[in-house]
């Protein structure tokens, strides 16, 4: 800038105001250029498994597990025992069979993967008889019949979009089946006039025929959620015990691990997925299998489950619990943001999030944020750009900040981008 002011450059600024602007300019743009691309965020969206924010926080002690595998050699794939090479399937499948009923399990990177994995060994070439109401499309715009198309199985869909029967089952089976595939419906539900099969009928009707079923659980819950005062969820072991002969779920929804995608059942069956080539390309990594297994772990030891899973313990905080802790949460954000706003404590509704438990609000405490010179967007601008950003929501024309995902007041003590004069 200088060298460009002696040189009598017509473009640089001449007067202070001007040549300070400029200069603030480019030192806030080194400085977003020195940041790493993933930043520590203050999730106060109320979502709980907030798919773009990670989904679920890890327990203590799968943190504690994933730090000590990234800083030492691990037995991921080595029997010590024998002094051979092992499978590292083996880390999580004896947690997994314990907790679900299943004969054997693996463990791929997500449930997509998964479900990729289970056709393409199973039903490559073949078809797959599907009810049409369970066609689903997951985050991202990932819809199960172009993953079945990935695969190299063919769907065969059944029934309509709210109305399938077991004779529907039955008429597609033919000598080219080589599954029923079942799809919980995690992320929608269809009410009104509607019929289903069930898991135990769809299992009769592959015995009689000598199909194997296969359930996508997505969200996966190992326990009654019923019990912490939610929405009781498909339990992973119920559905084996049904009949499925491989149930898939994730291990970042309602199980509260890492991202992973889990499929648990018949030993045949899941030998036939480990022997796939493809299996190799969906593996997880050391650190993923850590945090799983210390998670896992935490199920089938812990006597307070909802109090070490971040993911159970937020979903069923109290609206007295939040309430508590929202005149401190309130002061500590006006306190920052400074004269001209306003906070205010007010009721709300908080989602779960992922496609779990679609249809289930939970009744929330939050703060609203209002400006008279700001609309609700320049609002949650200003949050995002605080350090660390807060990420909140605009419900009904106006900035909200939900408590149930902010375990304590002290989180809101952001700094916040301080106005040019």
């Amino acid at each position: 800038m200088r060298a460009a002011i002696a040189e009598g450059s017509d473009a640089m600024p001449h007067d202070r105001a001007a040549l300070t602007d400029a200069l603030l300019d480019e030192t806030e743009r080194a400085i977003q250029a020195d940041r790493p691309a993933m930043r520590t965020v203050v999730n106060a969206s109320g979502v709980v498994l907030h798919t773009n924010l990670g989904r679920a926080l890890l327990a203590e002690e799968a943190i504690e597990a994933v730090a000590q595998a990234a800083r030492s050699a691990v037995n991921l794939e080595y029997d010590l025992a024998e002094g051979t090479r092992g499978d590292r399937d083996f880390l999580v499948e004896r947690e997994l069979c314990a907790l679900t009923g299943a004969e054997a399990a693996t463990v791929v990177n997500n449930n997509a993967a998964a479900i990729l994995l289970v056709l393409n060994s199973l039903a490559r070439g073949k078809e797959v008889v599907v009810s049409r109401g369970e066609l689903i499309e997951i985050g991202g715009s990932f819809r199960i019949p172009d993953i079945m198309e990935r695969s190299g199985a063919l769907l065969k869909e059944v029934g309509t979009t709210n109305r399938t029967h077991p004779r529907d089952y039955e008429a597609a089976i033919g000598p080219d089946t080589a599954l029923l595939l079942k799809v919980h419906p995690s992320n929608y539900r269809i009410i009104g006039f509607t019929s289903e099969v069930s898991l135990p009928e769809m299992a009769e009707i592959g015995r009689r025929h000598g199909v194997p079923v296969v359930e996508d659980l997505g969200s996966g819950a190992l326990v009654d959620l019923g019990a912490y005062g939610l929405k009781r969820e498909p339990i992973v072991a119920e559905r084996v015990e049904a009949g499925a002969a491989l149930v898939t779920f994730s291990g970042d929804k309602l199980l509260g691990g890492p991202q992973a995608g889990i499929v648990v059942g018949k030993r045949e069956l899941v030998a036939r997925l480990k022997a796939n080539p493809l299996k190799r390309a969906l593996r997880c990594g050391k650190l993923t299998l850590a945090a799983l297994l210390a998670t896992l772990r935490l199920y089938r030891r812990s006597a307070e489950l909802d109090a070490e899973l971040p993911t159970l313990r937020m979903l069923r905080r109290t609206t007295g619990e939040l309430g508590a802790m929202a005149p401190r949460a309130r002061d500590i954000l006006s306190e920052r943001l400074g004269p001209g706003f306003s906070v205010d404590i007010v009721e709300s509704t908080s989602q779960v999030g992922s496609g779990a438990l679609p249809v289930e609000e939970l009744a929330t405490v939050a703060l609203k944020v209002t400006h008279p010179a700001m609309s609700a967007e320049a609002i949650a601008r200003l949050f995002r750009s605080a350090e660390p950003p807060v990420i909140g929501r605009i419900k009904d024309d106006a900035f909200q900040l939900d408590l149930r995902t902010v375990e304590d007041a002290s989180m809101l003590a952001v700094e916040f981008a301080k106005p040019r004069s």
